[in-house]
């Protein structure tokens, strides 16, 4: 993958995450503040727990920290997939962000 490639899906996921966000605090309850700064995106929940997604464009990963632990995501058949687990990244943001909410969340790449 080239670092033009990655940038392309990596943006792309930040930005899914982004419109997850708008759409669980119109359609729920949940208040899930989200923050972007540069490849950067902070989650923020009511009771002030965080979650961190950030591009590493050196490794051309995607982390994630969660109260659960920190994840190293890659590109791979069209999913960004765990270094370790091969867990894909939406499916893993749900429920690491279910868990710090208090209540069920969905994220997609769509």
């Amino acid at each position: 993958m080239t670092d033009l490639e990655y940038l392309d899906c990596a943006e792309a996921a930040l930005q899914a995450v982004e419109i997850a966000c708008d759409r669980i605090n119109d359609e729920s309850d949940a208040d899930v503040d989200n923050q972007r700064t540069g490849g950067m995106v902070t989650l923020t929940f009511e009771n002030r727990s965080q979650i961190i997604i950030n591009l590493q464009k050196p490794l051309q990963e995607i982390w994630l920290a969660a109260r659960a632990g920190g994840f190293h995501y890659k590109y791979a058949s069209g999913q960004w997939l765990d270094t370790k687990t091969a867990h894909e990244f939406f499916s893993d943001l749900s429920r690491y962000a279910s868990e710090q909410a208090g209540q069920p969340l969905l994220f997609s790449a769509a």
